[in-house]
């Protein structure tokens, strides 16, 4: 792509996720998220691919179906109570209809179809943008819905962790297992988005740097499989031997980074009497740690089965830059000793 069209559409982006951010009346922050889909979509279809202009066409009906729910939604609450301020929502109606239409963009249980073969579709950087950036104008926007009815973001938060573990077993593509993982970590932030606000804002930018992590692997092997992945570790034999440790504490396993926000939000349910709840949250998190150590075990202790005409991945050596990489790896990993000086920094 031409990186004049590549600069514009990233800072179209941009401004479409600082709109959002800025804004406090519902027409501006609807225009913000709109700014955001029509920037992404010539990302999305960037390679010409039949799988990508599918993608991207499943991708934009979804999101306009979100986005005009949710100017639906703001002109009911118009209606009822004369208000287009977001913090004024006071009717579970028009609460209830924003709650849905954010779910559904941002790819929530059971409104989740879309979020996998989207993903499958497209290549890992703009999938990368698909699952970390586009997440943020819409938390923006949940995080200013007060009050949202707490059992509906308990059923969705634990449908989207149920879903997100159970869903992710039998995949063999690598986007599809991310896209899982999204849902799952997706529904644990939900459940504490009524109680502590500050602590879904922990977890949303933790699973941020453990995904951004996990994709730079991915593309620096160029592996879109799991037989892909498992062929790789004669091309980087350090960085594989780090990146089943990733892949674990993307899955919450302690003593890595991922393990901070579940403890935390385990923590906070329990405090707020939500012992059930928290309970089940983490019997599925078991689901999703089961392909998290699949991933880890396809790529330390098995062999993909190759062919002789097929290329031998470490005669290629790869261009990209391995700070970001390593940057991400080791917050990926090391963070959970900060635990304390980190929850100091959270607003009670």
């Amino acid at each position: 792509m031409n990186p004049y069209i590549l600069t514009v559409l990233l800072l179209g982006l941009g401004l479409g996720t600082t709109i959002t951010f800025a804004s406090s009346h519902w027409l501006l922050a609807w225009m913000g998220l709109e700014i955001n889909t029509l920037a992404i979509i010539p990302l999305m279809t960037q390679h010409h691919h039949p799988r990508a202009a599918e993608a991207t066409t499943k991708y934009f009906l979804t999101q306009a179906t979100a986005a005009a729910m949710l100017l639906f939604a703001s002109t009911i609450n118009a209606w009822l109570s004369g208000q287009w301020e977001i913090q004024q929502m006071s009717h579970p109606l028009p609460i209830a209809m924003v709650t849905i239409a954010l779910a559904l963009k941002i790819g929530l249980a059971p409104f989740h179809a879309w979020l996998p073969e989207v993903l499958q579709g497209l290549d890992l950087t703009t999938g990368l943008i698909l699952s970390t950036w586009q997440k943020l104008a819409p938390f923006a926007l949940l995080l200013q819905l007060q009050p949202i009815n707490p059992a509906m973001l308990t059923v969705l938060g634990l449908l989207s962790t149920l879903v997100g573990g159970w869903g992710g077993l039998n995949q063999t593509q690598l986007r599809k297992v991310l896209a899982y993982s999204s849902i799952a970590h997706l529904g644990w932030m939900i459940l504490v988005l009524q109680t502590a606000p500050s602590l879904t804002l922990l977890t949303l930018l933790t699973y941020f740097v453990m995904t951004f992590s996990t994709f730079l692997i991915f593309k620096l092997n160029k592996a879109t499989t799991i037989n892909t992945l498992a062929a790789s570790w004669t091309k980087a034999p350090a960085l594989m031997s780090l990146a089943p440790l990733i892949f674990l504490s993307l899955g919450g396993l302690p003593p890595l980074t991922g393990f901070m926000p579940k403890w935390l939000i385990l923590q906070e349910l329990t405090n707020h009497g939500l012992a059930p709840t928290a309970t089940l949250a983490a019997l599925t998190a078991l689901l999703s740690l089961y392909f998290y150590l699949r991933l880890s075990y396809a790529m330390t202790l098995t062999a993909s089965p190759n062919n002789l005409i097929g290329t031998a991945p470490w005669r290629f050596t790869s261009m990209q830059s391995s700070l970001p990489l390593a940057i991400a790896a080791s917050t990926t990993m090391l963070l959970l000793p900060l635990t304390p000086s980190i929850t100091t920094l959270l607003p009670t």
